[in-house]
């Protein structure tokens, strides 16, 4: 990579590439992160890297200043080759920067000592930059804040003296900065403006006024590793998980490929994998525990396995326990290879929760690869527990489905039903199946040729279900690609259209009878994220309008890249609307950032939707549309209203039980009363396992909000879910509540026999 000119302006303070460019010295480019093929020599890990929307500034940068003794050191070890060390107890260093979020860069070793770290004149933290290695662990961050306010900040390191077990006079040293160049919430700035997706171009004519009293769209946090799957587990935190590779958040030594996300906070903490989990799927059990299912052999080219020290993930199940306390202190993912794995292995599997409890693991390949085939197939259903049913005796059930769905059938289209049964699409076709009898309906074939599922990926979602029309269900799948998935991948372009058709079908007799709707959205879409909202609205967000999922593959790939043109303004579906009304556009802003293969994005419990994620590339990599860690927040109209807000109530609510909640109103607040319990779902792929809006039977008196649980586990399988209060499409924050007894699922113990 050849560095730009030096610019000859340098200002007194650093500035995000989104508002100009200083280069040269204080301009560093991040290592792209492989390591020599089949390594095993273990190697200490350098997590210095500037991920798109970040400004690195090494150790020379005139913007950096030091004071008291300091000493210049120049090695090829460190970023851009040069580093700035101190054992002076009075040194420190200072640098100004715009943005809002900074991390340093240094070395630890049993030589370095505290460090006081100070953001605008207050004392931030005390950072402990002992090790107990000899030789030092060079470009390690030392420190990261990616919440300040949007605006000018100066750091500020000092040398505090020593920590248990370092010298008496400890090290102090400074590598790199990165800065992390978040903007405010991006308005459209005049009254028409005019945007251009792929071959399709819209309008919007409102005024800024009108904007802003609409949709807000902003960057704040990083995600710490590639966001690939994305679940809520709290009011206060989310887990993201990755696949094994190089992210820049650390622990034990190596890499972390999952982390806790706090919502309120935006802090990141690295969670413990042991197995690789690339491309897995999740769901949480009736008694609120998250499971996260299948993944991928140990990785031993590019990122090695004496990188990372992982497992085989293919037979996976990794446990994630209830975890609602606020700081998220203790709660770690589980995993226990020799007594707690699945039954065969599945890579790219669907899991769902159904009416017992218990989660219904769909389909996969038996080993990592691209489009699926007959040689690598896995065409059958586990359950966890297991259960010997239909003389399993808790092993693999066949499912043909998944054999005449070949070849693009991964991550199928999955939502359980309230009439007890499974839907599943896959490819070009779909199907209910009842797990009771194991008996498969075929229903009518995803009309003009589209497929759906991986690699073709297109956006499937349960529609809001209500007892307004005794809880019928409805199948929403937006987006896909109708390229032939028996073509040698040679001959697939990055450069071909995805799909714009969406349809819909209402699962009763007659809605079966009558098919597929058709419709189409503004542009086309493959691999979208499609996000129920509480007012029964689907935000459709992410995804490109040209190639197929995956990396390295097809001809024409940009970087790594099977796909191009990202589509970077989201969309409004209203299912309720008018055929030929339901999109809209009005007063959405569209993002600056890629969202392509392994993007996500979910409904968050105050009523935001939080995008992250893309890196469509074997590692993380500077390549065009390379690694992004940035995390998005979309604000929702409601969000700037006045909102009734659920005060007290109960945590659990039985099915058909009658219960009580206290509710705060203003006086502004009339009209519709509804109540919705939701799960968000767990969201990778662009597959929103278990997504779920349910209405609920309630009446509103005063401050007394009385609800009805659902009727039974086919319409709200027993499980966590957040409960919203919506009066005139204003919803409350959401309250988490736990559907049903709470129980573990049963245990079939004939099933675990074999």
């Amino acid at each position: 990579m050849i560095p730009p000119p030096r610019s000859l302006l340098l200002t007194f303070f650093s500035i995000c590439p989104f508002y100009s460019l200083i280069a040269g010295r204080s301009e560093i480019y991040a290592w792209n992160g492989h390591v020599d093929p089949a390594s095993r020599t273990p190697r200490p890990f350098t997590n210095f890297y500037v991920p798109p929307g970040a400004k690195g500034y090494d150790s020379s940068s005139p913007l950096v200043h030091y004071k008291g003794q300091w000493s210049y050191h120049y090695s090829p070890r460190f970023a851009h080759k040069t580093l700035h060390s101190t054992s002076d107890p009075n040194a420190d260093v200072r640098f100004t920067f715009f943005g809002t979020g900074i991390e340093w860069f240094g070395n630890t070793d049993k030589h370095h000592g505290i460090v006081n770290v100070f953001i605008d004149g207050k004392l931030f933290q005390e950072v402990n930059c002992w090790s107990p290695h000899d030789i030092p662990q060079t470009q390690q961050r030392l420190f990261w804040n990616y919440e300040l306010p949007f605006g000018k900040h100066t750091l500020k390191l000092t040398n505090a003296g020593p920590s248990p077990g370092s010298t008496p006079k400890p090290i102090m040293d400074v590598d790199a900065f990165v800065v992390t160049c978040a903007t405010n919430p991006v308005h459209i700035q005049q009254t028409t403006t005019s945007l251009s997706q792929g071959n399709v171009h819209f309008s919007s004519s409102l005024s800024i006024t009108q904007v802003q009293t609409k949709w807000d769209l902003f960057q704040k946090g990083s995600s710490g590793v590639s966001a690939m799957q994305l679940v809520i587990i709290s009011p206060t935190h989310a887990i993201i998980i990755d696949k094994v590779e190089h992210n820049p958040l650390t622990i034990s030594g190596h890499p972390a490929w999952a982390a806790l996300y706090n919502l309120e906070t935006h802090a990141v903490r690295a969670l413990h994998m042991q197995s690789n989990s690339f491309c897995a799927g999740g769901t949480f059990l009736g008694n609120g525990t998250l499971i996260n299912i299948g993944g991928n052999p140990i990785v031993e080219t590019h990122t090695s396995s004496a990188d990372f020290g992982d497992l085989n993930g293919l037979q996976a199940i990794r446990i994630f326990e209830p975890c609602d306390t606020d700081t998220a202190d203790g709660c770690e993912m589980i995993e226990d290879h020799s007594r707690i794995r699945m039954a065969s292995p599945r890579w790219y599997p669907t899991v769902i929760r159904i009416s017992d409890g218990s989660a219904m693991i769909i389909g996969g390949s038996k080993k990592g690869g691209w489009i699926n085939n007959a040689t690598v197939n896995n065409p059958t259903i586990e359950y966890f527990p297991p259960k010997s049913i239909h003389d399993s005796k808790g092993l693999p059930i066949h499912m043909p489905f998944l054999v005449d769905s070949l070849n693009a059938n991964l991550f199928p289209i999955a939502f359980f039903l309230p009439k007890g049964r499974v839907f599943i699409a896959a490819n070009r076709d779909a199907m209910m199946y009842d797990w009771i009898s194991n008996t498969e309906y075929r229903l009518p074939r995803i009309p003009n040729g589209v497929r759906v599922t991986y690699p073709m990926t297109g956006a499937g979602l349960l529609l809001p279900l209500s007892p307004e029309n005794d809880y019928a269900a409805e199948i929403l799948i937006c987006g896909g690609s109708t390229i032939d998935d028996h073509r040698d991948s040679y001959k697939i372009s990055s450069q071909e259209a995805a799909s714009a058709q969406c349809v819909r079908m209402l699962l009763t007799e007659s809605g079966i009878s009558s098919g597929w709707q058709v419709e189409h959205m503004p542009e086309a879409r493959t691999m979208g994220d499609a996000v129920l909202l509480p007012t029964g609205e689907i935000l459709i967000v992410n995804g490109a309008g040209a190639g197929i999922s995956g990396y390295g593959n097809v001809k024409d790939q940009i970087g790594e890249s099977n796909a191009d043109k990202p589509v970077f303004t989201p969309l409004l579906y209203r299912p309720n609307a008018p055929s030929g009304e339901r999109f809209s556009r009005q007063g959405l802003i569209a993002s600056n950032i890629p969202r392509m293969y392994h993007s996500v994005a979910t409904l968050t419990p105050n009523g935001q939707i939080m995008i992250a994620g893309s890196n469509p590339n074997l590692d993380r990599s500077e390549l065009p549309y390379g690694t992004d860690y940035r995390v998005e927040w979309i604000i929702p109209p409601y969000m700037a209203k006045e909102r009734p807000k659920i005060v007290d109530g109960p945590k659990k609510i039985l099915y058909g039980e009658d219960v009580q909640f206290t509710v705060n109103l203003s006086s502004g607040l009339q009209g519709k009363v509804r109540v919705a319990i939701m799960d968000f779902g767990f969201v990778t792929h662009a597959v929103h396992a278990n997504s779920r809006l349910v209405y609920l039977k309630s009446t509103l008196e005063g401050d007394q909000l009385k609800v009805t649980g659902p009727p039974n586990g086919n319409i709200y399988p027993p499980g966590p879910g957040y409960l919203f209060l919506i009066i005139d499409d204003i919803p409350s924050q959401g309250v988490k509540i736990m559907i049903g007894d709470g129980r573990s699922p049963y245990v079939d113990q004939e099933a675990l026999k074999k």
